[in-house]
């Protein structure tokens, strides 16, 4: 065993790696977007679920990538735990493709699949075209790169300290476990280390004993993708990263006292070692996915029970505007009000949130605020979206009032959204620089903000209510704003003439009297509109 035998390893590993990542990324742009269409609509129950993570990974040929998007849907509220639960069971399934694939020997058509693909990628002009040419590439690169491996590790056979460490494996099932652990975290591919098993196997460098506890540690060693990719997301998010590592432990627990007669009964599915392999991490994934299928509402509780907490989740689009009460106007219009009136408190929260966040106040949870103000751009364009077609019916003229004064205050609260952000990012450029605000300025901030909050909630108390009578207060409350707007300016300006105000600081606080004094603006035009619309 020598350098160049390992660098020649590893390189063949890397072009393995490299292949399935672009294979994998050519099946993604050959099938669109029905691989997250499936995700999101085919998990109407576990059985359903399972299957739809089955079809994708066997698709784009990487469990973790599907576990990764269970993570983002689950975090985005698209898809619920459970649900997640059941696709990354059956992705556990779907990633054994590649295994089998492996167990073909396809080295010989690695290079002309490479040529096809180049072929394609030069003459192909749609995307699908371009897909098929990547995944092609993808696949020669693929066998390329384990007929590498194998070349590389073929004196293996005859290399002492090699054959005690699989003697000590074939003992001491737990060091495989371990090492199988081990290799998948650095890899961050289960399917490389099934697919370097195979190609050993197929070369008589490893036995079956062997081979199957590593299998079954790259089981639990693929679940740090997801872990990881978790890192900053929303509770429920984590608990789907941490199920997938207790539904592969579960696993391991469940075969680990019948490891002899399961490997018994793997070779009788095959006289091929390297075959052996491949079945072996078929049959684990689809026996354990069928002994906790049916358990999937207790996993969940058992993952909530030890990630306790409450997520406040925030259901993405309309909750209100039903498509089949459309054609009746009169009940249209009231779910527009509605949904107008829940994009109004997202406004509210998040203008409170960026102010508190200005003051300082680091427990607010930055991740919710941009959430939030990406929930108000699709309730802008959903609402808009509603109106339209409620306005194609037989409207009366109160109904037409309302609908065009609806349009108006949802661009004036989507502003004041993006107004919020904007306050945000001064906060963070603030803290980020270090720059410094007299105790003069934080107490004339203060006493802004809080007539800006004021306002706002005014302002939104009286679309709710329908008030004509706190509609009109806020006219007069953004007068009272604007002189206050004006006289702070003034007093800045003093201030920096005199040499008190730090200059760099003295930019952000005049940007945020600007933000706020536009907010009491954005206030003022929802009371006009609400002044029309009643």
């Amino acid at each position: 065993m020598n350098i160049a035998m390992v660098l020649n390893a590893l390189g063949g590993v890397g072009l393995f790696i490299y292949g399935m990542g672009k294979m994998s990324d050519g099946l993604q742009k050959a099938a669109g977007d029905k691989m997250r269409h499936i995700l999101e609509v085919l998990t109407v129950n576990p059985l359903a679920s399972a299957a739809a993570g089955f079809i994708v990974t066997a698709v784009i040929q990487s469990s973790a990538a599907t576990t990764v998007m269970c993570v983002s849907f689950v975090n985005a509220g698209l898809m619920r735990l459970d649900q997640a639960i059941g696709v990354i069971m059956g992705a556990n399934i779907g990633t054994t493709i590649t295994a089998q694939l492996v167990a073909f020997k396809l080295e010989k058509v690695a290079l002309p699949a490479i040529a096809i693909g180049m072929l394609l990628s030069l003459l192909g002009k749609k995307r699908g075209i371009k897909g098929i040419a990547e995944c092609l590439i993808g696949f020669g690169m693929l066998f390329l790169g384990l007929t590498i491996v194998g070349n590389a590790l073929d004196p293996l056979k005859t290399y002492p300290p090699f054959l005690n460490l699989i003697t000590t494996g074939e003992k001491h099932p737990f060091i495989g476990i371990l090492v199988g652990i081990v290799i998948t975290v650095i890899l961050q591919s289960s399917s490389a280390v099934t697919g370097i098993l195979v190609t050993m196997a197929a070369r008589g460098i490893i036995s079956l004993q062997a081979a199957v506890p590593i299998l079954l540690g790259s089981n639990i060693g693929t679940t740090s993708t997801a872990l990881i990719a978790s890192i900053g997301t929303s509770l429920t998010a984590r608990r789907t990263a941490l199920s997938h590592l207790l539904f592969n432990i579960a696993g391991l627990i469940i075969l680990l006292p019948l490891l002899g007669p399961f490997e018994n009964l793997v070779v009788m599915s095959s006289p091929q070692v390297s075959r052996q392999i491949a079945n072996a991490h078929t049959m684990f994934n689809v026996v354990t996915t069928l002994i906790l299928l049916p358990f999937v509402r207790q996993f969940e509780s058992l993952v909530c029970k030890i990630l306790k907490g409450e997520d406040l989740e925030i259901e993405h689009g309309p909750i209100y505007l039903d498509p089949r009460l459309i054609s009746t106007p009169f009940m249209a219009v009231m779910q527009t009000e509605k949904e107008v009136a829940r994009m109004a408190d997202l406004c509210y929260e998040n203008l409170k949130t960026a102010i508190d966040i200005f003051k300082g106040d680091e427990t607010k949870d930055k991740k919710r605020f941009y959430d939030i103000e990406e929930i108000i751009d699709e309730l802008e364009e959903a609402i808009n979206y509603y109106v339209a077609k409620i306005s194609q019916q037989s409207v009366n003229e109160s109904q037409a009032q309302i609908l065009t004064s609806v349009i108006s205050i949802c661009a004036d609260l989507e502003r004041i959204g993006d107004h919020a952000v904007s306050l945000v990012e001064l906060a963070e450029y603030r803290y980020e620089n270090n720059l410094p605000f007299s105790d003069e300025a934080v107490r004339e901030l203060d006493e802004m903000t809080s007539k800006v909050l004021e306002s706002v909630e005014t302002v939104i108390d009286a679309l709710k209510s329908k008030d004509k009578t706190k509609a009109s207060s806020i006219i007069t409350l953004d007068d009272a704003l604007d002189q206050m707007e004006r006289d702070l300016r003034a007093k800045h300006i003093r201030r920096l003439n005199q040499g008190i105000c730090y200059p760099a600081s003295g930019v952000i606080y005049l940007d945020v009297l600007t933000h706020l004094e536009r907010i009491g603006d954005h206030a003022v035009n929802i009371a006009e509109e609400i002044l029309e619309m009643y």
